[in-house]
């Protein structure tokens, strides 16, 4: 017998946890794995599936893949009639009777938590087989056997041969220590982004979020997490993302984590946490404060500064402490850190939702990311959609079109300004440009809205652009709106391209090299025998140095800056930068 787990990730760098935890916690040799991504071409997993010939088909359904997933079983389902087909996953368990109404050809439902539900599963249909083997006929849709086991099983919603749909209560939690690691056979990882949890439910009730329908919060148990943290330290995996809702909620359980990875850190490894800062307390900040760069990034939700929106979306966050303790964050310089906003809540038109994103902006984190409201089923937030106007898209990710407070247009105008956020803010490519520019406006959001409106003019947004591109649009955005203010944006614009790239040529929006030939050759010599600006270059000659660096002459300023790709900042990978005094020539 042949049980085949199916995952559609996002990305090919993803990896679906809840599978591996499925298998590990069934511990049925049957139980195989198959992840595809929704970027592969349908038939191709389709035949790949067909291929592996299963007995039994299961698969993981979340709001970027149910779409994608149910054509596909819509499929398999014409191809493999006589196979039972299983759906798990937040997308499927809340309307679970609609999906199998839906759906015809699959079985059931394994809903919420699913490790002990899916091990039932497989002993009930691992014993059919058994049964069968001496049978001519396999199909297990001859057997009733399965549906009256299947009765017995809580935590899923079936369909029985005569196309009852019979709906079991929800599961009971689990102990979470419970569930194997999953992590064993690291070289199966290679290149995939590693997701491992530590804490399952929320202590918050955010209306907009799934997470808050689970108030039964619970913890795996520490002397466990630490001897897994060790397994990731010892292999050198690139990044361990927690998947933990609120990872900081239990103090004594972050700061033992954090403790840990600090006293073993292997000066490689990255660990991602999603926080809540305004609870964050003294001890916590201490440790951050003591981490080595790059070893720990931190995601924070913000999503409105807007105190109404916060009240009526039952978010528990005081911004302006949140404010205080991103800034004590940043001053170590040590930590990247993640802010997050929502478009689209109750209570937020453009005005206030302009508002909330220069109060996050100003705050400058690493990345700030504009996402829009989802309409999650079984959330607050869709129980209540009609009081709040709110009209979403028919089709995952069920996002927002309008509400009371902003119409499609206003939203589309936004979707401009998330574009030009992604492109010149956290790309980091424009860092220095960005602050430049900010001068030239009352706000940033005005800044970003008016550079949208621009692309949209231009028609830019339906061309996909080199990064160099990228720059000269910029500069020609200057050139119209910011004349007299050209020849210092370009050498801003200089300035931030080779802070990131040691470029081969030289981009067409900087101009002519303005270092000469005898002053580049002045430099190099001169730092070959010094190692004045260079001094981790020793066994370099001058010409293996110039191909490591990049030096640039700045005329209104009257300086050279020399560019050290060597050595870059392990938070954003900008190269250091020395300001050359004097070429002697």
């Amino acid at each position: 017998m042949k049980i085949l787990l199916a995952a559609v990730n996002a990305k090919y760098i993803h990896s679906n946890l809840a599978v591996y935890s499925l298998k590990a916690y069934a511990e049925d040799p049957a139980v195989e794995i198959g992840e595809y991504t929704i970027n592969q071409q349908k038939d191709d997993i389709l035949m790949d599936i067909y291929k592996r010939k299963p007995d039994i088909l299961c698969l993981s359904c979340y709001i970027w893949n149910l779409d994608y997933i149910e054509e596909i079983v819509l499929e398999i389902g014409k191809l493999r009639p006589d196979m039972p087909i299983w759906l798990g996953g937040p997308e499927v368990s809340y309307d679970a009777q609609d999906v199998l109404r839906r759906l015809p050809c699959v079985k059931g439902v394994m809903k919420g938590e699913g490790e002990k539900t899916f091990k039932e599963i497989c002993r009930i249909y691992r014993n059919e087989f058994e049964k069968k083997k001496e049978n001519v006929d396999n199909s297990w849709k001859k057997s009733e056997s399965v549906d009256n086991q299947l009765k017995n099983v809580i935590g899923i919603t079936f369909r029985t041969e005569e196309n009852e749909i019979i709906d079991k209560p929800w599961r009971p939690i689990m102990d979470l220590s419970e569930v194997p690691f999953v992590y064993d056979h690291i070289e199966d990882f290679e290149h995939k982004i590693i997701y491992y949890e530590t804490s399952r439910g929320c202590p918050f009730s955010c209306s907009y979020c799934l997470s808050s329908v689970d108030k039964r919060l619970r913890f795996r148990d520490i002397e466990l997490v630490k001897k897994e943290l060790q397994f990731f330290l010892d292999h050198n995996v690139p990044q361990v993302k927690f998947v933990d809702r609120t990872f900081n909620c239990k103090h004594d359980h972050s700061i033992a984590i954090w403790k840990y990875i600090m006293e073993h850190d292997n000066g490689i490894t990255n660990f991602h946490f999603e926080i809540a800062a305004d609870i964050l307390n003294e001890e916590e900040l201490e440790l951050l404060e003591q981490m080595r760069p790059g070893l720990v990034q931190l995601e924070i939700g913000v999503q409105s500064t807007n105190p109404k929106t916060i009240k009526e979306i039952h978010r528990v966050m005081d911004f302006e402490k949140v404010s205080r303790i991103v800034r004590r964050i940043q001053e170590r310089g040590n930590v990247h850190e993640h802010l997050d906003l929502i478009a689209g809540l109750p209570y937020e038109d453009v005005e206030s939702f302009a508002h909330s994103f220069d109060d996050v902006y100003a705050l400058k984190p690493e990345q700030l990311q504009l996402g829009f409201l989802k309409v999650l089923k079984g959330s607050f937030m869709q129980e209540h959609q009609k009081e709040y106007g709110i009209v979403h898209k028919a089709h995952p990710p069920y996002e927002v079109l309008y509400t009371k407070w902003i119409s499609y247009e206003d939203v589309l105008r936004l979707k401009g300004v998330e574009e030009m956020v992604e492109v010149y803010y956290n790309s980091r490519q424009f860092t220095n440009t960005m602050e430049e520019l900010e001068k030239e406006y009352d706000s940033a959001f005005d800044m970003y809205d008016r550079l949208a409106a621009y692309y949209e003019e231009n028609d830019y947004n339906s061309v996909q652009h080199k990064r160099s591109a990228r720059y000269e649009i910029l500069l020609n955005y200057v050139r119209k709106y910011h004349k007299e203010k050209e020849d210092l944006f370009r050498e801003v614009l200089t300035y931030d391209y080779y802070l990131r790239e040691n470029a081969k040529s030289r981009p067409a929006f900087a101009g002519e090299y303005p270092v000469t030939k005898d002053a580049a050759r002045a430099f190099y010599e001169t730092e070959e025998e010094t190692h004045e600006y260079l001094p981790d270059y020793g066994k370099y000659d001058r010409n293996q140095m110039r191909k490591m660096t990049h030096l640039e002459y700045f005329k209104l300023t009257d300086t050279y800056i020399l560019f050290d790709y060597q050595n870059r900042n392990p938070l954003n990978q900008e190269a250091r930068v020395c300001k050359i005094e004097k070429i002697k020539l």
